[in-house]
């Protein structure tokens, strides 16, 4: 079963405050943006697996750890998602980049894949979904079932926000997804909108309307 882990560290509430607040530009909102992605993922790179291997100090032989197992891959779900993939490039350098572009068909009002583009190794990676914010949850499930439909099986989501609806969605239909956040909101409002939230996480990056 998935689980829900809400990172309360001082430094990510500290840079949260000032990326909801309205007064903070572009600019500034991409920076704490990314501050805050590499924060989550030095938590959400926590379980990853190590292997012993022996060096020689200036002293003498020793033995230490290196990274082992499968390797990384970030997702962002766009455009929003961009945001935090530098963040999280930051830790892991080595991580391949995929992307993937949902939109809503209006009658039907259901998530459509529109791009997807995945490392040619993905089945081999272990995936990390990003996504600034996680409201009803809508993109995010569907974005990880694409994902899934590639053969991957071992996939997280990392947030900077969450709303309880989103969150329980999320657990519901991809029960075997960690989830990470920075803060869980209160709750979404009558236009599906995170409360307090931080607005719009796409037009806030990019300085759009």
């Amino acid at each position: 079963m998935g689980k829900v882990h809400v990172m309360d560290h001082p430094l990510i509430q500290h840079k949260l405050t000032y990326l909801r607040d309205i007064k903070t530009g572009a600019k500034e909102f991409r920076e704490l943006a990314k501050e805050m992605s590499t924060l989550i993922a030095y938590e959400a790179t926590r379980d990853i697996p190590l292997e012993d291997i022996e060096i020689e100090t200036p002293i003498c032989k020793t033995t230490g750890k290196i990274i082992a197992g499968r390797k990384v891959g970030i997702v962002p779900i766009l455009r929003a998602g961009l945001g935090m993939v530098d963040g999280f490039l930051t830790l892991i350098p080595a991580a391949k980049v995929g992307h993937i572009g949902l939109y809503r068909d209006p009658e039907t009002l259901e998530p459509v894949e529109y791009y997807c583009k995945m490392p040619a190794d993905v089945t081999e990676r272990d995936l990390i979904v990003v996504d600034p914010m996680l409201a009803t949850g809508g993109s995010a499930i569907a974005a990880i079932g694409f994902i899934k439909d590639r053969g991957v099986q071992n996939i997280k989501l990392c947030c900077l926000i969450a709303a309880p609806e989103g969150i329980e969605a999320v657990t519901k239909a991809h029960p075997d997804v960690d989830i990470y956040v920075a803060a869980v909101d209160e709750k979404l409002n009558d236009h599906a909108y995170l409360v307090p939230g931080l607005g719009d996480a796409g037009d806030r990056l990019f300085g759009t309307k």
